[in-house]
């Protein structure tokens, strides 16, 4: 939020914790309660992941990678698995802009901005890897430049059904100024990019509704079960192996 004189900054924050307070839907819900508890233990991690085997294999097919964080998320996040990807035979690049603090226009903007740089600088088609929010935001870039990107994984994504068939909608809401359903770009969220896109979705997600980042078909190309919690999408052994055979795809 801009810098603002102290009753503009006061009033702003009054409008957004208008926002977070709305009304919820009757036909949206996120996952039970017992299971976002379950995300509070994303620092046990990589203790599970001593547990364990993660095979990393000399790639196929190397790609070069852009990686979306989620909402809320630094970059830092995805970092342990940028380097499992890096260890394969892939370039892992960040997205370069921080915190994911929502998909404002300005926002997505400088992302826009960021894989046109990588598409210019690498030579091909980039591939785009976004979790939750970032892979909304991926969808987003590939339905406007499909020349520049060869593929895009989504992992926990909320891009079907009830944009607040979620836990964390309240909290976008007042971070990112405007409501889930009301994004500041032009967009159908559900609409297909025209590219390869994957869905990576979990039954144990505690934060995004299963359904909602599985999609229907349509809306994705294909849809890849996971055991892992919304958290595990970036930081357990599941979730950056099924990336990397996802990679290695033709």
């Amino acid at each position: 939020m801009e810098s603002l004189p102290f009753q503009e900054t006061r009033a702003e924050w009054g409008r957004r914790l208008a926002l977070a307070a709305e009304p919820c839907p009757d036909d949206a819900r996120g996952p039970r309660a017992l299971l976002l508890a379950g995300e509070f233990l994303w620092p046990f991690e990589p203790l599970k992941r001593r547990f364990s085997t993660l095979e990393i294999t000399t790639a196929r097919h190397p790609r070069h990678v852009m990686l979306l964080p989620g909402f809320g998320a630094h970059p830092i996040r995805m970092r342990w698995m940028a380097r499992q990807l890096e260890k394969a035979g892939h370039t892992a690049k960040k997205w370069g802009l921080g915190y994911n603090l929502g998909a404002t226009a300005d926002r997505f903007a400088k992302v826009e901005k960021r894989l046109l740089a990588l598409f210019e600088s690498k030579g091909e088609p980039i591939v785009l890897v976004g979790w939750s929010l970032g892979g909304v935001m991926a969808r987003e870039l590939a339905k406007k430049h499909p020349d520049k990107v060869a593929k895009v994984v989504t992992m926990g994504s909320p891009f079907s059904g009830s944009p607040r068939a979620n836990n964390g909608w309240r909290a976008y809401q007042a971070i990112a100024g405007h409501r889930v359903d009301e994004p500041e770009i032009e967009t159908d969220v559900k609409e297909k990019p025209p590219v390869e896109t994957v869905a990576f979705w979990s039954p144990r997600d505690g934060v995004v509704a299963p359904k909602c980042a599985c999609g229907k078909p349509g809306e994705r190309d294909r849809a890849v079960a996971l055991r892992c919690t919304h958290m595990g999408f970036v930081l357990s052994n599941e979730g950056v192996s099924a990336l990397l055979s996802e990679l290695d795809r033709a």
